[in-house]
């Protein structure tokens, strides 16, 4: 796959999460892959989802556990750069904590790679601190 088909493939990706699709959502992963959001060393309880995952069914529970506890909005990319087997993509969201009704909005940047046109591994770093405020 090209660099235009695989930022494609993450646009549509971000067009899935937006209408709410995630079993649409998981068909652009492959079986094995490496998932992470946050990246991050530090896991705090508040944000239960926060842990790496392996695996399509593995990502599907993330997001579930993730929509359990927030209800994010649709992502706002705000720059993305496809290069042969990888797409980084530069963005923000809002969402609202379930407990508090409290909102947040955090900057992310993600990279994806690919093989044979499923994404293969997906790295998602933002701040938890933004997210953590609205707990």
């Amino acid at each position: 796959m090209g660099d235009e088909q695989n930022a494609e493939t993450v646009g549509r990706l971000f067009e899935a999460f937006g209408r709410g699709d995630i079993p649409g959502a998981m068909e652009f992963f492959a079986e094995d892959v490496d998932f992470r959001s946050p990246v991050t060393r530090i896991h705090h309880q508040a944000l239960t989802w926060a842990r790496p995952r392996h695996g399509r069914e593995e990502v599907r529970r993330f997001f579930g556990e993730m929509a359990a506890e927030v209800r994010p909005e649709p992502f706002e990319v705000l720059t993305l750069v496809a290069r042969d087997d990888m797409v980084a993509v530069e963005g923000r969201n809002r969402g609202t904590v379930n407990a508090t009704g409290v909102q947040f909005v955090h900057d992310w940047a993600m990279f994806f790679s690919f093989r044979d046109g499923r994404i293969v591994r997906c790295y998602h770093y933002y701040d938890t601190a933004d997210l953590l405020a609205a707990f």
